[in-house]
């Protein structure tokens, strides 16, 4: 019979945003302090939790040994308005939440969990705008976040410049996926937007990086149905 990890509930006193923020974390069932761990970081955390069924997914993974030992973070958003403002690249908080990745929660963890200390230990994942500020972590602190998974970002030129601008020695890795009906998306504010397009132009450019770069388009559209069903391909590619 295959073990259940543990799901624990915990807040992180942020002061960078200047709120407390409460986090998800699963924990392996075999979780042992003898071990080291790698650690992935989810924004959208706790639709990663329940609708991507994340926790359930690495509960396989790890029982079938075809993924090294992990402990997931899931960080939930308050509301619509507060998702934006931390995760969109014009969000008042942006950078903000970014600081907070790297200065409260990285330190949480390594304090918490017996970690690689390494960043290729230190992944970052996010769905739309949860991948947009997953990557512009991941390039605003390489030597901190190593690996980032990307289910249909939002890309706009902010993040086009980033990416343009970022170390060309800087060696992350990265999962990038993006579905083949994401061409007229509704977005929270209630407009639309053709994500497809703006993903092809960025899949363009990190294939000219020194990137591990996994590129993929699904039959599919801008929704959890799809996303979904790519997590155990996901965590496979990225934790193997």
């Amino acid at each position: 019979m295959m073990k259940r990890g543990t799901i624990l509930d915990d807040v992180i006193h942020s002061k960078e945003l200047g709120e407390d923020v409460p986090i998800l974390i699963y924990v392996p069932a075999d979780f042992s302090p003898m071990y080291t761990y790698s650690f992935l970081l989810c924004q959208d955390g706790k639709d990663y939790f329940q609708m991507g069924r994340i926790p359930r997914v690495a509960d396989e993974l790890l029982d079938q040994d075809e993924i090294e030992n992990m402990i997931i973070v899931g960080i939930p958003y308050t509301n619509i308005d507060d998702r934006r403002e931390k995760y969109h690249p014009d969000g008042i908080k942006q950078k903000a939440y970014i600081r907070f990745l790297a200065n409260e929660v990285v330190p949480y963890l390594d304090k918490k969990f017996p970690g690689h200390n390494d960043r290729f230990g230190r992944a970052l994942a996010g769905d739309s705008l949860a991948a947009t500020v997953s990557l512009m972590a991941a390039l605003t602190y390489p030597n901190l976040f190593g690996k980032v998974i990307m289910h249909s970002p939002f890309v706009d030129s902010s993040v086009m410049n980033t990416v343009e601008q970022a170390d060309p020695d800087c060696k992350l890795s990265l999962y990038h996926v993006i579905g083949t009906d994401e061409t007229n998306v509704k977005m929270s504010n209630g407009e639309t937007a053709d994500f497809l397009t703006p993903n092809r132009a960025l899949h363009s450019l990190l294939s000219k990086k020194k990137y591990d770069y996994f590129y993929e388009e699904f039959d599919g559209g801008h929704m959890w149905t799809y996303w979904q069903p790519d997590m155990k391909r996901a965590l496979s590619k990225m934790f193997e």
